[in-house]
C-alpha cells in the first residue's frame, strides 16, 4: 500500500499531519467522491480550542468551502455532529451549520439520526442518545448505491396476498432500505475498536456511507480524521483515503491501526452484527479481523463471501 504524508495521485492513503486547510491547498478541484467527518464540537476537548459560537461557525465555513471545491460533481458530504453545550443549554450543531451548506449551493438529501444506547447520564435534562449525519450532494446527479447497504427485511418471506402480484415477495429480496435512523453502538471503553481518542466513531457507521456513496477506486476525504476510522472504512472496501490531523499522537494511532489492518490483525465490529440484547436468544457475532491485503472486498452488506477482507474471530465476542 502506498501511504504518503502529502497528496499524490498514485497514493492509496494520504495522512497529512497538520491543519486541514493546509492539506486542501494540495488538492485539485473535483477530486473527492465522499467527504465524511466529525468536526470538533467546540466543547474544549484536548484537540480543540473552545471558541465563541460565531467564531466556531466562521471556522467551519472555511473548511466547508474547501470541501465543496474538492468535491466531485457526483459526490457527497456527510457532516456528523452532535450538540454544542453552553451553560447547560444545548445548541444542535446541524441546525446551525445547515445554512452554510445551503447558501454554498449544496442539496440536502437526508438528516440521518445515529442512535446509540450508551453515554453520559444527565440529571437536569433527558440523557442524549443520538447524533446526526447531515448528507449533502453537490448536484442532483450523485452516486448512491442502495443495494450495497440494504439490511434484512423484518418479514423476509412475506408475499402479496391479492392483486396481480399475489404470491410474489412483497419486499426486495436483497433487503430493505436502512432508513434514516441507524442504531449502531458508539465506541465506549469496552468496544473492540476503542483507542485513546475521546470521540471516536465506529467503522461500521462510515462503512455504510462509503459503500452507498462511492464506487471502488474513489477518493474518500476526512478533514478531521482523528485516529483513522474513515480511512479504515474506505481502504477496507477498495477506496482511497485522504485525512488530516493536527495531533501527532492520533496520527501515530492511525498508522498503527493501518499497519494492523495490512497484517490482518485489526479487529472491528462487523456491519451485520445486531445490537446486543441481554434477553435475546441469538448468539452474538464475534468481531472480525480486517486484512487490506485481501483484494476481494464485501460487495454488499447481506452477501456472504469467504474471500472478503473480513475474517471472523470466533474466540472474542467483545463489542
Amino acid at each position: 500500500m502506498i501511504i504518503s504524508p502529502n497528496y499524490k495521485s498514485e497514493a492509496e492513503f494520504v495522512l497529512f499531519e497538520g491543519n486541514c486547510l493546509n492539506l486542501f491547498a494540495q488538492l485539485p478541484d473535483d477530486l473527492v467522491k465522499l467527504i465524511v467527518t466529525s468536526p470538533p464540537y467546540n466543547l474544549g476537548k484536548e484537540y480543540e480550542t473552545r471558541l465563541t459560537l460565531d467564531t466556531y461557525i466562521l471556522e467551519q465555513r472555511k473548511v466547508i468551502q474547501e470541501c465543496i471545491r474538492v468535491l466531485h460533481p457526483e459526490g457527497s458530504i456527510c457532516w456528523q455532529v452532535g450538540n454544542y453545550v453552553d451553560g447547560g443549554e444545548i445548541i444542535p450543531l446541524d441546525i446551525i451549520l445547515y445554512p452554510i451548506f445551503s447558501k454554498l449551493g449544496l442539496h440536502m438529501r437526508n438528516r440521518i439520526v445515529w442512535h446509540y444506547g450508551h453515554g453520559l447520564h444527565a440529571s437536569k435534562r433527558f440523557s442524549g442518545r443520538y447524533e446526526v449525519i447531515i448528507w449533502f450532494t453537490k448536484t442532483d446527479k450523485y452516486t448512491f448505491n442502495l443495494d450495497a447497504v440494504r439490511v434484512p427485511q423484518k418479514y423476509p418471506g412475506k408475499r402479496h396476498f391479492k392483486g396481480p402480484k399475489r404470491g410474489e415477495l412483497s419486499g426486495n429480496p436483497l433487503g430493505k432500505n436502512p432508513s434514516d435512523v441507524w442504531e449502531i453502538p458508539n465506541v465506549k471503553s469496552n468496544h473492540i475498536e476503542k483507542t485513546e481518542h475521546p470521540c471516536q466513531f465506529p467503522v461500521e457507521l462510515i462503512e455504510r456511507l462509503v459503500l452507498s456513496m462511492t464506487n471502488p477506486g474513489d477518493w474518500v476525504l476526512d478533514p478531521f480524521i482523528g485516529t483513522g476510522t474513515t480511512a479504515i472504512a474506505a481502504l477496507l472496501h477498495d477506496r482511497k483515503a485522504i485525512g488530516a490531523e493536527i495531533f501527532a499522537k492520533y496520527n501515530e494511532i492511525t498508522r498503527q491501526r493501518i499497519e494492523k489492518a495490512q497484517n490482518g490483525k485489526l479487529r472491528i465490529r462487523p456491519m451485520d452484527r445486531p445490537v446486543y440484547d441481554p434477553e435475546g436468544s441469538v448468539n452474538s457475532q464475534p468481531p472480525v479481523e480486517v486484512n487490506f491485503s485481501r483484494k476481494n472486498i464485501q460487495p454488499r452488506l447481506l452477501d456472504a463471501d469467504d474471500n472478503s477482507a473480513y475474517r471472523s474471530n470466533e474466540d472474542d465476542n467483545n463489542l
